[in-house]
């Protein structure tokens, strides 16, 4: 369940130095650090803005004149483009596993009530609510933009919590959107207790979205290593070859006819070829991912360069 905005001001942190924060008026707080009197960070609306903006991509003077809004615009569905939305994305059943194994591992692994923390939780991911519904397990959650759903917003590069405070931490389609991937999952590493678990999905085959805001695509193999510090529970294929031709259509359409919605219209005329992803074995779908997923475990040491080699399982390798 969702933590109280509240709840989360004892845990925050300066996301630059690390020191605790005061709160010396309604809407603004301060880190308890003098050597850096003229740090502070505003409220908006309740919630703390946690972006050290010299070292971020945003910038201060728009956040606080937009009070925090989402710099792309974050469409609403009715009914009717709900049904559709589902139809062209279903949750995938690699998804549904995961999260129902992150719950049950989280319930005999953790303390009660398990601390989770969602990077890039704007809005509830596919899938994920049952990390949410759970009563036994406590989400923390923030994303680059106000919404409900948060209880602070930060950007992942600089993560404004204590180290070793989280029993799990998941980021599901949010490495695509940083400018320096291995920065974020080293800050995953840091804020995870010992042997807290990391969950991450992230595109592999997809075409460019939320325009300026997408930066970086990984293999299974390529995500893999970017989580060296941590053991495999699982990893592989998120959405197979059948979900990435669906979306290679959409961007051909509409490239060539310059018609977001005409490639909508071809990409709903070929929905079908996702679930042809169901009859692909699993090192096939591996090489021609639409996306790949990593579940583990923290470790203390990495692993190897030569051992990623090893650990690449899909057609290409030698057992193909």
């Amino acid at each position: 369940m969702l933590v109280e905005v509240e709840e989360c001001f004892e845990a925050l942190r300066c996301p630059r130095t690390g020191s605790k924060l005061a709160r010396v008026s309604p809407d603004v707080l301060k880190p308890v650090c003098p050597e850096n009197p003229e740090m502070s960070y505003r409220l908006v609306d309740g919630k703390p803005v946690m972006i050290d903006f010299s070292e971020s991509v945003f910038s201060e003077g728009d956040f606080l004149r937009s009070k925090a809004a989402s710099p792309i615009e974050r469409k609403q569905y009715g009914r009717l483009t709900r049904f559709f939305k589902k139809l062209l994305s279903p949750t995938k059943k690699s998804t549904v596993s995961n999260v129902n194994r992150l719950v049950d591992d989280l319930q005999t692994t953790a303390a009660r009530p398990a601390k989770l923390l969602v990077i890039g939780g704007g809005s509830i991911g596919q899938g994920m609510e049952p990390l949410y519904e759970h009563p036994e397990i406590s989400v923390y959650s923030f994303d680059v933009y106000a919404s409900p759903l948060t209880q602070f917003i930060a950007d992942a590069h600089q993560i404004p919590l204590p180290d070793d405070f989280f029993d799990a931490v998941v980021i599901q389609a949010v490495l695509e959107h940083v400018l320096q991937p291995a920065q974020v999952v080293s800050e995953i590493w840091r804020v995870l207790s010992d042997k807290g678990l990391v969950y991450a999905e992230t595109p592999f085959m997809q075409q460019v979205h939320e325009g300026a805001f997408d930066f970086t695509r990984f293999s299974e193999s390529g995500h893999r290593y970017l989580f060296r510090w941590f053991e495999t529970i699982s990893s592989g294929a998120n959405g197979g070859p059948g979900t990435q031709f669906m979306w290679s259509v959409d961007y051909l359409v509409r490239s060539v006819f310059r018609s977001v919605m005409l490639g909508k219209l071809a990409k709903l005329a070929f929905f079908w070829t996702q679930y042809l992803d169901a009859i692909i074995p699993a090192r096939f779908a591996e090489d021609g991912a639409s996306g790949v997923y990593f579940y583990g475990r923290k470790a203390q040491a990495p692993i190897s360069p030569k051992a990623i080699i090893a650990h690449y399982q899909g057609a290409q390798g030698r057992h193909a």
